[in-house]
């Protein structure tokens, strides 16, 4: 059945429209730590109507934001209510149409002062869709959500034409991964290839991550083992009625968090952790694939040039490096760090390639570096792999 807009609003006026919050369970102690509230249309006669059969009508119209306000008032005062204890966060959707409203921030700003509430125990939800078009608006936007003290959701990040370019633009706290990447149950070699890199880059841009849809056990461990912060499905709950919601919350506050999470981190934590270490004590780390003659960085800061290629033909890398070295290093560096060579080193068994030159920085002055390549080998192919690690070296 489909309702019309006049009915929609009067059953907002009558408070036939309510919240459900489906919570979000951290990925490894299974405890609850946020919700998703959730609108539902429930009838004096306790019919629950389906989202599906009125918001695609609310969307055609300034409607849809009136209908969000409304859900960000419910939230808040579910939020008041659990004032007496320790609260959860709750995110709340918002339309693409509020990108245009004036004074959003102050708005919301307003709403969650009047219920007297920590602003970052509220999250702001836009779709991946809504990115799509106006994106000097949106960016504006979310900077001004943030800098009121609220975090920021990317809602169905992979349902439709992401754009990794624009993401990386975007200062969100929050990637929820839409269940639809999750089809194949992570049973799928190229489902949990690009699964695995969405959790790599989310992480390296400082994101929390939530994983949607989560039915399955599959589903489950595999995506603890890629380090997903929190998640959202059946296989934990379904959205529930407030009530139900506050009562499971004051059970999950009753269970005493683990004192130590190096016991009970996955895996792919414990490699962020390393690699953040790595990226703290190196300035430079460039990954190469010497058989394709490609490679990339990973980091690059406080290194003594900035002008330097991110990514590209190895070759040209090394070219480009020959030229920013002291006259009596730059042989030396071309041929210790030639690619035949590396792969002729590599096919002898030699682990590692290391060299100390004199590299001149944009302010024209000379810098001891060291460079040292590390050989590697791929899960995924043949092909040679090298991580270089640099770093400058005190005088």
């Amino acid at each position: 059945m489909k309702y019309t807009a006049e009915e929609i609003r009067a059953a907002m006026k009558n408070g036939e429209l309510c919240a459900f919050y489906q919570p979000q369970y951290d990925s490894i102690t299974s405890l609850v730590k946020s919700a998703e509230a959730l609108v539902r249309w429930i009838k004096p006669d306790g019919e629950i109507v389906s989202p599906a059969h009125f918001i695609p009508v609310a969307e055609e119209t300034d409607l849809i934001m009136e209908i969000d306000w409304y859900m960000a008032e419910q939230a808040c005062k579910t939020l008041y209510k659990q004032n007496m204890m320790p609260q959860f966060p709750i995110s709340v959707n918002f339309s693409r149409r509020h990108i245009r409203e004036d004074n959003f921030a102050k708005k919301l700003t307003e709403l969650v002062d009047q219920y007297d509430l920590p602003h970052p125990l509220f999250e702001v939800e836009i779709t991946e869709s809504a990115m799509v078009g106006e994106e000097e608006k949106l960016l504006d936007w979310i900077v001004s959500i943030r800098n009121a003290g609220f975090t920021v959701a990317i809602d169905d990040f992979g349902s439709g034409l992401s754009s990794l370019q624009f993401v990386k633009d975007v200062p969100a706290d929050v990637l929820k991964i839409d269940k639809s990447l999750l089809s194949h149950n992570c049973e799928n070699e190229k489902e949990r290839i690009v699964l695995e890199s969405i959790f790599t880059f989310a992480h390296r841009l400082h994101m929390k991550t939530v994983a949607e849809g989560v039915e399955t056990r599959e589903q489950l461990a595999f995506l603890r083992s890629c380090d997903c912060n929190k998640i959202q499905g059946y296989i934990f709950a379904r959205p529930m009625p407030e009530e139900e919601y506050l009562s499971l919350c004051q059970l999950h506050q009753s269970v005493e968090e683990p004192t130590d999470i190096l016991k009970l981190q996955s895996p792919a934590s414990a490699i962020n952790l390393l690699m953040e270490a790595v990226f703290r004590r190196y300035p430079l780390v460039i990954f190469t694939n010497l058989t394709k003659n490609t490679f990339y960085m990973m980091a690059y800061q406080n290194f003594s040039r900035t002008s330097c290629p991110s990514t590209g033909v190895f070759d040209d890398l090394i070219a480009h490096g020959k030229i920013t070295m002291h006259p009596d290093d730059q042989e030396i560096f071309a041929s210790t760090f030639e690619r035949k060579k590396l792969i002729n080193d590599y096919n002898n068994g030699i682990k590692e390639v290391r060299l100390v030159t004199r590299q001149m920085g944009d302010d024209g002055i000379y810098r001891r570096v060291e460079t040292t390549d590390y050989f590697v080998k791929s899960n995924y192919s043949n092909d040679i792999i090298v991580i270089t690690l640099c770093d400058n070296l005190p005088e």
